[in-house]
C-alpha cells in the first residue's frame, strides 16, 4: 500500500509539474537557428586537445558509440525503468549529429537539456551534471566535438513507456529537479564529480520520477543491473580506498588491494586512462575523503578464508570452486603469486545483494581489444542456476563474515534475464 501511496503522490507531482511548465512556456521553447558547421581549422588546437581531456572524463564516447559503431556516432541503447532511451549522434554531421549547432546551442543542451530544435532530452543524458560546467570546459568540448570525423547515423527511436513519449512531462521533470548554475566549489574532484564525470547518475539511487535523491548523494544505486556500490560513509569496501589506490584503480580498472573493475565502471575506467592524470587525481582524493569514515577506514575487517565451514555448509559450492575457481584463486595459485587480491578484498562479496559477484561469475571479465587488463572466463553458458546458486552462497560464507544473502536464485535470475531493476 504504502508503495501504491508514493507511486501516487510522484504522478500527482508529475501531473502538476507539466501544467506548470505548460503554463510558463517551458514545455515548447524555441529553436536556435542553424549555423554553416563551423571549419575544423578554425577552433585553436590546445582548446581542442583540452575538450578531448574533459571528453574522456565525462565518458562521452562510451555512451555515444554502439557496440561496434563509429565513434560518438550515437545509438547505443540504454535501458532505464521507463523503456530503452538510444544516444543520439554528436559527430559534427550537419543533418544527423550536431554540425550545424552553434555554441549557444551547445551550451543550451549542456545546461537545460534541450535540443537544438528546441525539443526536450531525456535526462538519461546527464543535464542535471553538466549544467554546473564552466564556460571555459564547455567551449573545450565544443571544439573537440566539433573537429571530430563527421559520421552520417541516426538512432533509433525511443522505447519509452507511455506517457513519456511525450516531452513536455520532462519539462516538469525539469521544473522539479534540474538545479542551474556553477557548482561554487573550489575543489577539482568535486566539482569533476559532480558535473562532468556525473558520478551521481550510477551512484546516487534515484526516486520514483528517476531523480537523484540528493540526501543520499552516492549512497549506492542500480545501473543496467548492476549494483554501482556507495561511495560514502556507507561503503562497503572490505579495505580502505586510499587516494593512491583509487587514482591505480581509475586509471587502470585495478587495485591490487581491491579488486578489478566490472561491468560499467570497467567502461569509465577505460575513458578515464586517457584523461589528465592530475584530473584523476583529484576524483580519487575527493572520494577517498568521502569514504574516509567508512567502516574499513575506521577499523580492519575481518579478511577470512572459512574454507572449511563454508565446505560444509555448501559441498556443491566447494566442488565448483575446486573445478573452476581454484587454479587461479587458490592460495598459491599462480595468479595469486603474481600480487592478485584475494576474493576476501574486493568488494562485491562484501555488499548486501549477490548480484555483482553473479554478474562476474555469469559474463567473466574482458578487457577491450587492444587493452591490457585482467581477464576471467565467462561460466553463464558452464553452470546451472542452481550451481550459481551454490557458488555463490559457498564464496559468501568462505570469504566474508557476513550474513548469508537472501534470495540468491532470484538474484541469478535477474542477471540471466539482464533485469534493470
Amino acid at each position: 500500500m504504502l508503495i501504491r501511496i508514493r507511486w501516487l503522490l510522484a504522478a500527482v507531482g508529475l501531473v502538476l509539474a507539466v501544467v506548470a511548465a505548460v503554463a510558463t512556456g517551458k514545455a515548447w521553447p524555441g529553436a536556435i537557428a542553424e549555423v554553416p558547421p563551423p571549419a575544423p581549422g578554425s577552433f585553436d588546437k590546445a582548446l581542442v586537445g583540452r575538450g578531448e581531456g574533459l571528453a574522456h572524463l565525462g565518458n562521452c564516447s562510451t555512451c555515444h558509440t554502439a557496440d561496434g559503431g563509429q565513434p560518438l556516432a550515437g545509438g547505443k541503447a540504454l535501458k532505464t525503468p521507463f523503456g530503452t532511451i538510444f544516444a543520439t549522434n554528436i559527430t559534427p554531421d550537419p543533418k544527423t549529429g550536431i554540425g550545424r549547432w552553434s555554441r549557444e546551442a551547445f551550451f543550451r543542451s549542456m545546461r537545460e537539456g534541450l535540443s537544438r530544435d528546441g525539443h526536450h532530452l531525456y535526462p538519461a543524458f546527464p543535464y542535471d551534471h553538466f549544467t554546473h560546467l564552466t564556460d571555459s570546459d564547455l567551449d573545450a568540448l565544443y571544439a573537440f566535438l566539433m573537429t571530430r570525423p563527421p559520421v552520417v547515423a541516426q538512432a533509433p527511436e525511443n522505447e519509452l513507456i507511455w506517457p513519456l513519449q511525450y516531452r513536455a512531462a520532462v519539462a516538469a521533470w525539469n521544473l522539479l529537479y534540474l538545479q542551474q548554475g556553477p557548482m561554487g566549489s573550489a575543489d577539482r574532484g568535486q566539482y569533476l564529480a559532480e558535473g562532468l564525470s556525473h558520478c551521481g547518475s550510477c551512484h546516487t539511487p534515484r526516486n520514483k520520477l528517476g531523480a537523484e535523491i540528493v540526501d543520499r548523494r552516492y549512497g549506492g544505486a542500480w545501473t543496467q543491473g548492476w549494483y554501482a556500490p556507495p561511495l560514502n560513509v556507507h561503503s562497503p569496501a572490505a579495505r580502505p580506498w586510499t587516494p593512491e589506490d583509487l587514482f591505480v584503480y581509475l586509471r587502470s580498472g585495478f587495485s591490487a588491494n581491491h579488486a578489478a573493475a566490472a561491468g560499467p565502471m570497467s567502461e569509465v575506467t577505460r575513458e578515464l586512462a586517457e584523461a589528465p592524470e592530475e584530473d584523476v587525481r583529484a576524483l580519487a582524493a575527493y572520494f577517498a575523503q568521502q569514504m574516509s569514515a567508512a567502516p574499513a577506514a575506521k577499523e580492519a575487517a575481518s579478511l577470512p578464508d572459512r574454507s572449511g565451514p563454508a565446505g560444509q555448509a555448501h559441498p556443491e559450492g566447494a566442488v565448483l570452486f575446486a573445478g573452476a575457481c581454484a587454479n587461479c584463486h587458490e592460495a598459491g595459485a599462480g595468479m595469486m603469486l603474481q600480487g592478485r587480491p584475494p576474493l576476501s578484498w574486493g568488494t562485491p562479496l562484501h555488499e548486501e545483494t549477490p548480484h555483482n559477484t553473479l554478474h562476474v561469475i555469469v559474463e567473466g571479465l574482458h578487457p577491450a581489444p587492444g587493452i591490457a587488463g585482467p581477464t576471467m572466463p565467462a561460466f553463464g553458458n558452464d553452470f546451472t542456476d542452481a550451481q550459481l546458486t551454490e557458488i555463490a552462497a559457498y564464496l559468501r560464507a568462505r570469504y566474508t563474515d557476513l550474513p548469508p544473502w537472501q534470495d540468491i536464485p532470484k538474484a541469478v535470475a535477474d542477471v540471466r534475464k539482464g533485469s534493470i531493476r
